[in-house]
């Protein structure tokens, strides 16, 4: 600022020394906006000193328009347990790669945990390279960190018939219609009755329930009919003198007469126990998915479901 040592200057200099110090504080600082002639204005600008907190914070907040509410919560759980304890005061502009990468290095999750909680501070440091906030994106030369896919592990027929024979009532009727359907967990808790045709046996899949929000597919695609072999048949019926009358949710937790919340619930106290029970190799719930494309190739059903083969999640 080119100004005469006067009372009036000074005086105006120390409020915009003031009011630049708030902005710097807050995040809002603009620094062509307090000295446009300077040939700093444009590398100087008020984005320029924006956190990677500040950053994250508004990816997230322009998420919530766009994510499902489980989408949201993992964006959220890599922000407030990891991204921002190890860079939220830094500035963007000051982030490197060489410090990126060493703070995966020191990190004890899983390869497949660390490639979510990238997800967010890519797109941090990619919309703040897009709008020329930043002169490189740290983040560009990253690539994801290989992690094993669990190998399909379906179950035989005689595994099929210890694990039902290891459980009863309405936990028989669950394990039963998700071998011979192959649908998700989420899926079979958020299956009403009013979903089956029973005249052309098939049940429409529309919904989900991920972390007990009910969720919906995205596409028109994502919603699909699948046919009701036998298997699936007999285990509605055998479920009707559970739930049918309410003519909601098709399968109900026995320990509390209501809808399962989460997937975590069946395998803690359903699949988990029957498994132990039952006394054959361990297993993840998923494997019914794989099970029920077994069990296709077995009867000759080449098309389970409606709109062509089962999709891997």
């Amino acid at each position: 600022m080119k100004l005469g040592p006067t009372k009036p200057n000074l005086l105006h200099a120390a409020r915009k020394r003031e009011a630049i110090l708030y902005e710097i504080a807050q995040g809002t600082f603009n620094y062509a906006k307090h000295f446009p002639g300077s040939a700093n204005a444009r590398s100087l600008s008020r984005n320029s000193l924006q956190t990677v907190g500040q950053a994250l914070d508004a990816f997230l907040k322009g998420a919530q328009k766009r994510c499902a509410y489980s989408t949201l919560r993992d964006y959220q759980s890599a922000i407030d347990h990891h991204l921002k304890p190890a860079f939220g005061d830094r500035l963007l502009t000051e982030l490197s790669l060489s410090e990126i990468k060493a703070w995966i290095a020191g990190l004890s999750i899983s390869a497949k945990r660390i490639n979510n909680v990238l997800v967010p501070l890519r797109g941090v440091l990619s919309d703040a390279f897009s709008d020329e906030l930043i002169d490189r994106n740290p983040a560009a030369r990253i690539k994801n960190l290989p992690h094993r896919f669990e190998e399909p592990d379906p179950l035989s027929p005689d595994d099929i018939a210890r694990l039902l024979g290891a459980c009863d009532g309405q936990v028989r009727n669950l394990f039963q219609f998700a071998i011979w359907t192959g649908l998700r967990t989420s899926e079979l808790i958020g299956l009403e009755w009013g979903d089956v045709d029973w005249k052309r046996r098939i049940a429409r899949v529309r919904r989900a329930s991920v972390r007990k929000q009910i969720k919906v597919p995205k596409t028109q695609a994502g919603e699909r009919d699948i046919k009701l072999l036998p298997g699936a048949v007999e285990a509605l019926e055998a479920q009707k003198a559970h739930s049918f009358l309410a003519g909601e949710r098709i399968f109900l937790n026995p320990r509390t007469g209501k809808a399962w919340e989460t997937d975590q619930q069946i395998r803690k106290t359903a699949w988990k126990p029957a498994i132990r029970r039952s006394g054959i190799r361990d297993r993840n719930a998923y494997q019914t998915r794989h099970t029920f494309a077994s069990l296709c190739l077995t009867v000759g059903e080449d098309n389970p479901r409606m709109g062509g083969p089962p999709a891997r999640a």
